[in-house]
């Protein structure tokens, strides 16, 4: 056991090395993407060869950003086969549809227009040329929509029903895993969040080569079409983000209660605008959870139903099946102690179901299955010890939900000013140039903070889902693979190492991309 043990810690490290390093390189994708695509709009219009600069220039740092993130997506696909097998096993048909759909479509459109896009500047016309890069961006953005499905069915799991006879679950409705509202909510959330990355990204370059002096044409110009493109972007995440709240609190309120470190829920619940955990609070004591909080009034409830006397639950309320009716009163839901019973009744029934099989025994097979399925949603439960076990590391959720929120918070001011310095640029170039430096920093400074937001939006997504690989079907110990714990710790220092040292070679050539385009051909073309 305690191997095993070791080898799940093993096995989510190395998922997450690879996710983490993943995911620097894909929103950049998806919001580079959109962005080259309207600038070579922009030049398709006007044929303005400072256009046509300006849209190679970024397209350079798109291919370099986009190759890599191929090679590490690839990866972290073979490691739910090497790692997760038997999750594999159990939902392949379903999460594999999704997954299937991406390789199939949105893969080869993204892979197959990208090369008309780089090398058929003179082979194609300006019109083929200019879909095509509308194509590879759009292919980029298919791409992501179909894994980020296949992650929304992780969270919450639809569209499928457990045959016994196979031990798999199978998927009964397609559409139905495609437009669950945790996969819309996901899809949109995430993708507009990473326009916003894009263009913080170009911002920040742009305001480098301002620094330097340098391009002074090609940096107003990216940064108008950025600002624009970014502030859209970071509003409908705003947007977006309300609205997954929502969703949340209906299908994963665990992890809403984690988000807040919220432990006795009520109505008219507040929210923490900023706070400090208690490192010695858990649900098996009294203390406080905060040694020091800042809260609004109504917040979490606000936020949670859109209504302010609305009640939130807290972890102590979901472990305890306390909730309170639309009239207020106190009702019982189920306890994560008869889930968990409720859980180990349903693996006695399917072995039964198993041997009943076997035997030939195809009436009472078919009375086990209907009792089966109809507690099946509390099956992963059945393999948790005690409730606590279902609780998610709480302070990690908190900071890096707080985290996302602030610095999503700072981006829409971020964004907003940018918009009006490139409709009033006068508002910035008549001051001083120590003003000039230091938002110019500011703006450098944004670009990892972007990511950082990013990055703590996905710790939220998937530490705060904890222990469960699926929702309430699968944890995190029973998804894994029969191996040996020396074996992943191996691999994971193997992927340590090539992934820091793609990260090295990635960010070095996009530097010296950054810096010999500057002073070659964007100064032929410079206003």
């Amino acid at each position: 056991m305690n191997d095993m043990i070791t080898m799940v810690d093993w096995a989510r490290a190395q998922f997450a090395l690879t996710a983490i390093y993943h995911w620097l390189f894909v929103p950049l994708t998806l919001g580079l993407g959109v962005i080259i695509a309207i600038m070579e709009t922009v030049y398709y219009h006007t044929r303005d060869e400072r256009w046509l600069a300006t849209t190679k220039f970024w397209m350079t740092l798109f291919g370099v950003n986009f190759a890599i993130g191929v090679a590490t997506g690839i990866i972290l696909e073979f490691e739910f086969g090497t790692n997760w097998s038997n999750y594999s096993w159990f939902v392949g048909d379903i999460f594999g549809a999704p997954l299937a759909v991406e390789g199939i479509l949105a893969f080869f459109m993204e892979s197959t227009f990208i090369a008309v896009m780089f090398f058929g500047w003179k082979k194609v016309s300006p019109g083929f040329h200019l879909a095509s890069t509308w194509l590879t961006a759009l292919g980029a953005s298919l791409s992501a929509l179909w894994i980020l499905v296949a992650n929304a069915w992780m969270q919450y799991p639809t569209g499928c029903e457990f045959n016994p006879a196979t031990m798999r679950n199978e998927m009964t409705d397609f559409w139905a895993v495609a437009f669950s509202p945790m996969a819309v909510n996901k899809v949109l959330h995430t993708v507009t969040s990473a326009w916003a990355l894009g263009a913080a990204f170009v911002i920040g370059v742009s305001a480098w080569l301002l620094l330097k002096g340098r391009n002074d044409g090609h940096c107003r110009r990216s940064i108008t079409v950025a600002s624009w493109f970014g502030l859209a972007g970071i509003l409908l995440t705003s947007i977006t983000g309300d609205t997954s709240a929502v969703t949340v609190t209906e299908l994963q309120p665990m992890k809403l209660a984690a988000m807040e470190g919220l432990y006795n829920g009520s109505t008219e619940q507040s929210i923490v605008a900023f706070g400090v955990i208690n490192p010695s609070k858990t649900v098996d004591n009294d203390e406080t959870p905060f040694l020091f909080d800042i809260s609004i009034p109504y917040g979490l409830s606000l936020l949670a139903h859109h209504d302010p006397h609305a009640y939130v639950a807290g972890i102590n309320d979901i472990i305890a099946g306390r909730a309170v009716n639309e009239t207020g009163d106190t009702i019982n839901t189920v306890s994560y102690a008869e889930r968990i019973e409720r859980g180990k009744a349903v693996r006695a029934m399917i072995a039964r179901h198993d041997e009943a099989t076997r035997a030939g025994n195809t009436d009472l097979a078919d009375s086990l299955k209907a009792s089966i399925n109809a507690d099946f949603k509390y099956f992963g439960y059945g393999y948790l010890e005690r409730p606590q076990d279902a609780v998610p590391n709480v302070p990690l959720t908190f900071y890096t939900f707080h985290i996302m929120v602030t610095i999503g918070g700072y981006l829409v001011l971020f964004m907003a000013l940018w918009v009006l310095l490139s409709w009033k640029p006068r508002l910035l170039t008549d001051r001083k140039p120590v003003v000039r430096r230091l938002w110019y920093l500011l703006a450098i400074i944004t670009v990892p903070l972007t990511y950082l937001c990013s990055a703590s939006g996905w710790i939220v997504a998937e530490v705060g889902r904890q222990p469960w690989t699926i929702q309430d079907l699968m944890p995190n110990h029973v998804a894994v693979s029969d191996l040996s714990a020396g074996y992943v710790q191996t691999t994971f220092w193997i992927f340590a190492v090539v992934f820091t040292a793609l990260l090295i070679a990635d960010v070095g050539i996009i530097l010296s991309q950054i810096r010999r385009k500057s002073l070659t051909d964007l100064d032929k073309c410079n206003d």
